[in-house]
């Protein structure tokens, strides 16, 4: 068995392998909260946010005269290499945990704490050179530090997004190019409708995903607002004068975000989490906009006999274990199911955050939980998506020119010639005899073939340029 040291918190003594980082009150929190099996180690950007807080308030207190230039060079140095992530390995909490995330800043504590004891030549647990929440914690407490970090994560959770859907968003608009001159039916209400190009279909896929960058951009400033600084409820006790504006000032510096900003009333910033609910309504609002395209994308390929047969995705994988040849859409299908994760987890915010009562919310550690799950998974669903899909799918031209040909949708466009009364006999007429609608146009001599061509060229059906 490995050795142990003995250390103690206000419950008493309690004994630590002496080979970890962590301490006391982290021992007690994996006995407390075994939970998800998630630890903070599965979410680095939070781990690295802490270290980045923790560094930020040392330099902060230093510069304060509230900690000494040894004690804080020290802790400077042990959160730089967690930020490099070295140690991520001793951020062992369970993500969900009672305390509104004293055991996820205990754990960031005695971690820095001793890493920064044993730059300093001392033993693990030697709190009396170098204390956990006298120095590491100085200044501060989980009611600042803990939502500070989970902004600061969700922040670089936001950029990997953005990216994976501006990946995403430039596949649909290649395809959009490519397929610019490919004539199709338009559907509404599952049936015909009137003709668009394929090209038109998937330059709305981009359009749409680009709304919803700027709808991200828009919420993720809203993040750069800080309470650190308030400690416990907002009014700033036991933060020397001078430390908050020191300490925000670093983590500009420290992030290279420069939008970073006190926020104006701090007990109103710790008790509200209004932005993390309006993040997840942004994520629920581009999780149902992925999944409706995904949804697209599965009728648009379906059959490919009996279906809807317009496109053909990238086959990925057999799709069956009985139905030799059978190919599914797994991609759409996968990214549908991320989808729906995201939209259950809004459901679970939106509790979390109406549960929070006077002046703190308890439960930080589930919305916090919940938003970085949803992020990574649309993060990775975005970019399989565009790679293992989009970019490999083809249009049945073919097939697509038959359907319009013989669709009664053409009527419409022959309606301001011949009325709507004509128009519709001659369309309930195609559709019970199956003889294409330009076919008895023609027979009755309705209007002449300069007519119809001109009232059935591309451009003119789907309102785009004329081509010479």
């Amino acid at each position: 068995m490995s050795s142990t040291r003995s250390e103690h918190d206000m419950l008493g003594e309690i004994s630590v392998p002496d080979d970890v980082y962590y301490g006391a009150h982290t021992a007690r929190a994996l006995v407390n909260f075994p939970i998800t099996r998630e630890t903070l180690a599965d979410r680095p950007h939070l781990v690295t946010a802490l270290a980045t807080v923790k560094e930020a308030a040392a330099r902060a207190n230093a510069e304060v005269s509230a900690l000494s230039p040894e004690r804080a060079a020290a802790i400077v140095q042990a959160c730089a290499e967690i930020r490099d992530g070295r140690l991520h390995d001793q951020f062992v909490v369970d993500l969900i945990q009672g305390g509104a995330g004293t055991s996820t800043n205990m754990n960031a504590n005695e971690v820095v704490a001793n890493r920064a004891l044993e730059l300093l030549g001392h033993a693990r647990g030697d709190y009396a050179r170098l204390h956990p929440l006298d120095h590491v914690n100085l200044g501060q407490s989980t009611n600042d530090v803990y939502p500070t970090a989970v902004k600061l994560a969700l922040d670089r959770h936001l950029a990997e997004l953005l990216a994976a859907l501006s990946g995403l968003r430039e596949a649909f608009a290649d395809k959009a190019i490519e397929f610019a001159d490919v004539l199709k039916m338009g559907r509404t209400q599952l049936q015909d409708a009137v003709p668009m190009t394929l090209g038109q279909e998937f330059g709305a896929f981009a359009a749409t995903l680009g709304e919803d960058e700027q709808r991200l951009a828009e919420a993720r400033l809203l993040l750069h607002e800080l309470n650190l600084g308030g400690t416990a409820i907002g009014t700033g006790l036991n933060a020397r004068p001078g430390y908050r504006e020191r300490a925000v000032a670093h983590l500009r510096e420290l992030t290279g975000i420069t939008t970073l900003v006190s926020a104006p009333d701090l007990i109103e910033a710790t008790q509200d989490v209004g932005v993390f609910v309006q993040l997840s309504g942004v994520l629920k609002r581009v999780a149902v906009k992925l999944s409706k395209i995904c949804n697209d994308l599965r009728l648009l390929s379906s059959g490919p006999q009996a279906g809807f047969g317009e496109i053909t995705l990238p086959a990925r994988q057999a799709g069956s274990s009985i139905m030799p040849g059978k190919v599914n859409p797994v991609i759409p299908e996968a990214v549908n199911q991320i989808a729906f994760e995201v939209i259950g987890n809004d459901v679970t915010i939106t509790l979390a955050a109406e549960g929070g009562q006077l002046q703190l919310n308890a439960f930080e550690p589930i919305i916090a939980r919940a938003l970085t799950a949803g992020l990574d998974h649309l993060t990775a669903g975005a970019r399989v998506l565009a790679e293992q899909c989009v970019r490999g799918i083809t249009a049945r031209r073919e097939h697509l020119a038959d359907l319009v040909a013989t669709s009664t949708g053409l009527v419409t466009a022959l309606s301001p010639a011949l009325g709507y009364e004509t128009a519709c006999t001659l369309a309930l007429e195609a559709h019970q005899t199956g003889r294409p609608a330009l076919e008895l146009v023609r027979e009755r001599q309705l209007l002449t073939d300069a007519q119809v061509v001109a009232l059935t060229t591309p451009q003119a059906l789907t309102g785009g340029p004329s081509r010479t």
